[in-house]
């Protein structure tokens, strides 16, 4: 244990905020299965043992792709991304069906269900950094530099918006921050987002699940005169944050676990309130932004583009998804089926979450370690 933990680098901070949410994620999880124990006929404990075992395969997966060079992920970029198009078209066409959306493949032997949007997320954040930090030189050029970025975002946004619609909103818009911070030109950035309009206009109303779309903004904007299961997700969310009060009504004493759907994914943020009251919601939302600053400052750091737009691009997809999470929470936003990073009970989604957190932590790594200068045969550091 000493030896990993003398090999451990990287922002020490990050690995306290990776810690402190894998101890609320287990304490909120354990806390938010009884109902699905029950259906399972299992008992919460053999749930608890399942996600305490994701979340050590997580940090062991963070460990590892932080001792791997940042600059790898370059390579593998092209890799991700050849692999990910296929897969979401196979997700479209094959995959498993739930909650009325096909998101998922089903792997065979390990019985896991893999949510490619995930792979999706990671594949192209990574290709377009690499790509923006490597065409610098002719970033303005339409033909070398804004139709293979154009094209690879509009692609994977479609291909994820038909099933997952939210997840593939919040990538066009880390997308579009890091077209900006990339030196993409503002009428070039204008096309794009003009092309991704035109997608989501047919995607709300010409795609598979556009009945879903109309009723859950309805639901939100009318919320009084539309009762749906939507709705009473909604309701019993608002109730559990209600009765939390300022500190809650301590861990294990939710009474809406037994009434929310997805208490221990979707609304995990609204379960936390109802224990931990308005302190423990603050203290959380606190720890996210404490990441993003700590994130923020890698990015400054880095010396090189890619591996700032890199962090830039994996930092802001988490704090975009875990504040979208709790907005939905308490209202501010319509349904929708986004985890809670690192918090929220899930499998592949906590794997790539510890994968994009290793990847920033090579990123600090890579600032943190003294640069050495070779001088014959010696190595010495400045």
């Amino acid at each position: 244990m000493h030896r990993i933990l003398n090999n451990t680098k990287g922002d020490r901070w990050i690995w306290l905020i990776v810690i402190l949410l894998s101890v609320i994620s287990l304490l909120a999880v354990y806390s938010s299965t009884g109902t699905l124990a029950y259906k399972r006929g299992v008992g919460v404990e053999s749930i608890l043992m399942k996600h305490l075992a994701m979340v050590v395969g997580g940090i062991m997966l963070m460990y590892i792709s932080h001792k791997l060079d940042y600059r790898y992920y370059a390579g593998l970029s092209k890799i991700m991304m050849i692999v990910t198009i296929p897969l979401l078209i196979y997700t479209l066409v094959f995959g498993s069906h739930i909650n009325n959306a096909s998101r998922w493949i089903n792997i065979p032997v390990i019985g896991l269900s893999f949510q490619t949007s995930d792979l999706a997320k990671l594949a192209l954040i990574t290709y377009l950094a690499r790509t923006l930090s490597r065409k610098q030189e002719n970033i303005k050029d339409v033909k070398e530099s804004f139709l293979p970025i154009m094209g690879s975002v509009c692609l994977v946004f479609i291909l994820i918006a038909l099933a997952n619609l939210s997840t593939a909103l919040m990538l066009f818009g880390v997308s579009i921050l890091l077209l900006i911070i990339g030196r993409i030109s503002i009428k070039q950035i204008a096309i794009v987002c003009g092309a991704g309009f035109i997608l989501l206009l047919g995607v709300i109303f010409l795609g598979p699940r556009r009945h879903t779309y109309v009723s859950r903004v309805n639901t939100f904007l009318h919320p009084d005169s539309t009762k749906t299961d939507k709705s009473f997700q909604a309701d019993h969310a608002k109730i559990a944050i209600a009765s939390g009060g300022l500190f809650g009504k301590g861990p294990g004493n939710s009474t809406e676990r037994n009434y929310l759907p997805e208490s221990y994914s979707d609304e995990i943020y609204a379960i936390i309130v109802e224990e931990y009251g308005l302190f423990g919601g603050f203290v959380l939302v606190g720890i996210y932004l404490f990441l993003l600053y700590r994130c923020i400052k890698i990015v400054t750091k880095a010396p090189k583009a890619f591996g700032a737009l890199l962090a830039c691009g994996l930092s802001f997809s988490l704090a975009i998804q875990a504040f979208a999470n709790m907005a939905v929470a308490v209202g501010l936003g319509p349904v929708t089926g986004v985890p809670l990073p690192f918090v929220s009970m899930g499998g592949t989604s906590l794997l790539f979450t510890s994968v994009a957190f290793g990847i920033i932590l090579s990123v600090s790594r890579d600032i943190e370690e003294p640069k050495k200068v070779v001088v014959g045969e010696i190595s010495v550091a400045p």
